[in-house]
């Protein structure tokens, strides 16, 4: 390992410092750098280039587990722990979490509705059950707010929208566009917090509309609606980490990116069997069909 780390390095700094540092002989790292690479270690630098693509595709989002199944997927045989390992060895590592401050202080709802889902978030069919929630993403212009609407079913994202101002504009947005793009059956869950922009008049009449049921978390108990406070560390880790977009319109532009282009379509979700929403609702739709 110390040989390794003085190969890796002596394009910085003198073999013969590197060496004292590490408490070897110039002679011994020679003589290893003339031995002829193993079969284990050229397999494991090829391993390696193909789980830094796996990791460029995914911008640095995917950690391990994700990588080991892009792998598998791609028809190579090799075990979850030495993807880890090699991750660990040179540094590979996915963005981490971070906590971003919310704005407090909202109005109260108009209507607030009993906790029906219960924190029952497994769904049987698309359409079952739908969570809802807002997000706040800072810019420099100013905060940008973000309403989504969640089949648990899949986890797919089926209605989002964005806004300047935190309005029931932004939440009914979000819920006309997963009522265009789903079909929807009387009895279907939808489950949000007691926000304003959810308890308002105008929202629960689109709700009642489409015989669509209501219900709401518990005051101030965020693992009521877990699976989409879940889904928006997800979104901050895996988006917003490292940096402040300068734009509404650049953080719009990132965001439409990653929930159409890469967590619905691609992101394997672990949930899901490390399919993506898509694709586990296009494989479940053809087993219940019968297509093979």
């Amino acid at each position: 390992m110390r040989y390794r780390v003085i190969q890796a390095e002596k394009a910085h700094y003198p073999v013969s410092v590197l060496c004292q540092l590490l408490n070897v002989a110039r002679s011994g790292f020679y003589a290893w750098g003339r031995r002829p690479t193993s079969a284990r270690a050229q397999q494991n630098q090829w391993l390696v280039t193909h789980i830094r693509a796996c990791y460029q595709a995914s911008r640095g989002r995917y950690g391990s587990p994700r990588i080991h199944q892009d792998l598998r997927t791609q028809g190579l045989q090799v075990g979850r722990h030495r993807v880890a390992r090699l991750m660990r060895l040179h540094g590979i590592r996915s963005v981490s979490r971070r906590r971003v401050w919310r704005p407090r202080g909202v109005a109260a709802p108009d209507i607030v509705a009993a906790n029906i889902l219960r924190r029952e978030f497994a769904a049987t069919r698309p359409n079952e059950k739908w969570a809802g929630d807002i997000t706040y993403v800072p810019t420099r212009q100013g905060w940008l707010y973000v309403a989504v609407l969640m089949d648990l079913y899949s986890r797919r994202i089926v209605g989002w929208a964005m806004d300047a101002q935190l309005t029931t504009t932004l939440t009914l947005t979000a819920l006309e566009m997963a009522l265009r793009h789903r079909r929807v059956s009387a009895g279907l869950l939808h489950h949000s917090d007691r926000g304003s922009q959810y308890g308002a008049a105008l929202y629960q009449q689109r709700l009642v509309a489409f015989g669509i049921r209501c219900s709401m978390s518990r005051p101030g108990n965020c693992w009521d609606n877990a699976v989409v406070e879940s889904f928006f560390a997800t979104l901050k880790t895996e988006l917003f980490h490292g940096h402040q977009y300068l734009t509404h319109e650049q953080a719009r532009t990132e965001i439409f990116e990653y929930l159409e282009g890469f967590y619905n379509r691609a992101r394997r979700h672990s949930t899901l069997g490390y399919l993506s929403p898509v694709e586990f609702e296009r494989r479940t739709a053809q087993s219940t069909s019968g297509v093979h």
